[in-house]
């Protein structure tokens, strides 16, 4: 069985940061992650682009260079995939962590490959892996999805995109302007006031031309294989429809945080224990990186302004170990 200084559960960007941040202070070190280098990245929609300019997504201070500000996912892609290969990273891809235990003052970390200890722990593991369900009869059909990949899949179909985010906005938008008949369900009263500055004029434009049809103040009451059912203000809606794009947000897993004891809170935030001058949970040895920090609030925490996180955490760990 290995044995390390600290054990990384997650590759994603700030996995990536502290596995950086571990090799440079000469600690011994792991990163397992359960798919590919930086497995959300590379699941987000292929023609996604970034909120952050590319200095802001930069990690360790090495230059993150791309065609316009705001870097778009191959980018970012290519970019950590880089970083990995030529700091030749310590990192088992393709593994998912089945168990963590306690065994007071050291943890063992099972995975469907392996078993390794460690005193230490970071467990960053972003939230892109829970979707937030609408809980609606007909959800579990084929034809619904939580996960949006390339608009030319939706082409001459009708569409029914739920949300008002950026992931649904973009959706709504590329698919439209694919030739998908594209009808947006947004639970508030407008467009979310978060959707890229550049993107949320075309969107309302868009709504007030006719070109793509609204529905405020909405839900989703049911989904059938040729219709879905939406509750409006003026009474229930029955549309045709062939696809339904779910997009209402994801969720970290907690589950797993509280197999590994850490503490939530108890109101709808769900936020974990943690010392934001160290990182480190309620539970000694076991740090907290990135977005999964703010529970269930996962516009609070980015790349850009969580990479500091590595840093915070390296010297915390080192300095017991010294």
């Amino acid at each position: 069985m290995q044995d390390f200084d600290v054990i990384i559960i997650g590759g994603g960007p700030i996995g990536i940061a502290c596995g950086l941040e571990a090799k440079k202070q000469g600690l011994s070190y792991l990163i397992i992650e359960k798919g590919p280098i930086v497995n959300s990245l590379f699941n987000y929609p292929i023609n996604m682009q970034f909120f952050s300019s590319s200095e802001k997504l930069e990690i360790d201070n090495i230059p993150f260079i791309s065609k316009e500000a705001k870097p778009k996912r191959n980018e970012a892609l290519e970019y950590y995939r880089r970083i990995v290969t030529s700091n030749q990273l310590n990192i088992h891809l393709f593994e998912k962590v089945t168990e963590v235990k306690n065994n007071g003052g050291s943890f063992s970390i099972h995975t469907e490959k392996n078993q390794y200890t460690s005193k230490n722990i970071i467990v960053a593991t972003g939230f892109y892996d829970l979707p937030n369900t609408l809980n609606v009869p007909g959800e579990d059909l084929p034809k619904v999805s939580h996960y949006y990949k390339d608009p030319h899949f939706y082409a001459s179909q009708k569409l029914a995109v739920v949300g008002a985010s950026n992931s649904a906005i973009d959706a709504a938008l590329e698919c439209y302007r694919k030739g998908a008949e594209v009808t947006l369900i947004i639970r508030g009263p407008e467009v979310g006031q978060r959707v890229k500055y550049w993107v949320r004029p075309d969107i309302i434009n868009r709504i007030e031309e006719g070109s793509i049809k609204a529905y405020y103040n909405a839900t989703v009451k049911k989904i059938s294989s040729t219709e879905i059912q939406i509750d409006t203000p003026d009474g229930v809606v029955t549309l045709e429809n062939d696809f339904v794009l779910a997009l209402t947000g994801y969720m970290p897993n907690f589950e797993f945080l509280e197999k590994l004891g850490i503490e939530l809170s108890l109101d709808e935030k769900r936020l974990p224990n943690y010392n934001p001058e160290t990182m480190e949970s309620n539970i000694e040895g076991l740090y907290l990186a990135g977005v999964i920090c703010g529970g269930m609030e996962t516009h609070k925490w980015f790349i850009e302004n969580s990479r500091i996180h590595a840093p915070i955490i390296i010297q915390s760990i080192k300095s017991k170990i010294a």
